[in-house]
């Protein structure tokens, strides 16, 4: 197989140099039998400083099955990120970390030169379902380090006029997030009060988009659609959220990411020549370690044929 003819989507920061506001649609990709909207990578924006995907799954309700369920699959070169707003998930992992993820925490996987987990909703739940998960793209000086595992139970909350805000990755102000990331980046989850506005501080240098989570939410005098990914520009020092009934965003970013990167399937790399290597590792059994806790067969690997659309997991 040449591995030139990948069909890699190639991913390349193009922040704008100042204040904008373009909308993208997220789209609806399936995950087993759990429907997941897609919101990055969109056409026309692949990067939001290191961050590269972004899914995001519920909020649904149950009573029996296992509607998170993501069978042993493997990663190089990014950091899952898993965020929480209700239920729960266990993740399990080719280093033998095995950790109930709840909402307010937060779980941080560094792949680096390779790791394999799954996700899965507990036997013991809650019946409920919703969240995002995220991925970071390493920087090259990081992307071939040794797999790790972090997981916090509560992020740092800031109350402030008019809302409730949680970091989960990066800081804002005095409150540093307890996970470590190799580039600089922000991610929070802001809760606006209703019939109330709050300013959230920004670093001008970072780009931001911005994903409505729940109930009604404006944006600087705009309306901030659900099912579209918001992106900002650079160069504001601050934004402003309003709501009539309440409301809960998340806000990302970070500076525009200076390196070109490859992302086909769970892989980002650089070149094609890494993510067919990966691919042949992962099928033969080698590198990236088994999760024997699961009980069934582990994912197999797309197909390296030219124009085809691998589905990433989680």
């Amino acid at each position: 197989m040449n591995d030139g003819k990948i069909a890699a989507k190639t991913c390349t920061a193009i922040g704008a140099a100042g204040h904008i506001l373009e909308s993208y649609p997220v789209h609806q990709v399936n995950l087993g039998s759990l429907q997941v909207s897609r919101a990055l990578p969109v056409r026309g924006r692949r990067l939001i400083g290191p961050w590269c995907f972004l899914d995001r799954f519920g909020p649904l309700t149950f009573q029996s099955g296992k509607p998170m369920d993501v069978a042993p699959h493997p990663h190089i070169g990014l950091q899952t990120v898993t965020w929480l707003l209700d239920g729960e998930i266990v993740h399990n992992d080719s280093l033998g970390c095995e950790v109930l993820a709840r909402p307010g925490g937060v779980n941080v996987m560094t792949a680096g030169k390779g790791i394999a987990h799954t996700e899965q909703t507990p036997a013991n739940n809650s019946g409920r379902l919703n969240g995002v998960q995220l991925w970071v793209a390493l920087p090259d000086a990081h992307r071939h380090m040794d797999p790790a595992f972090e997981s916090r139970e509560q992020a740092p909350v800031l109350e402030q006029p008019g809302a409730f805000i949680q970091v989960f990755a990066g800081s804002l102000g005095r409150a540093p997030s307890p996970c470590r990331h190799y580039s600089e980046i922000l991610g929070m989850d802001v809760q606006t009060h209703a019939g109330e506005e709050t300013e959230v501080e920004l670093n001008p240098r970072f780009e931001h988009a911005v994903l409505v989570l729940e109930g009604d939410c404006a944006m600087d005098g705009h309306s901030l659609e659900p099912a579209l990914l918001h992106y900002l520009g650079t160069r504001r020092s601050s934004v402003c959220f309003r709501s009539r009934e309440g409301s809960r965003v998340l806000l990302i970013g970070g500076p525009p990411f200076p390196e070109t990167i490859l992302m086909w399937w769970n892989f980002v790399a650089r070149l094609p020549e890494e993510i067919g290597q990966a691919r042949r590792d992962w099928e033969g059994h080698l590198r990236f370690g088994e999760v024997p806790s699961y009980q069934g067969r582990r994912l197999s690997a797309p197909s390296l044929i030219r124009f085809a659309r691998p589905n990433p997991a989680s």
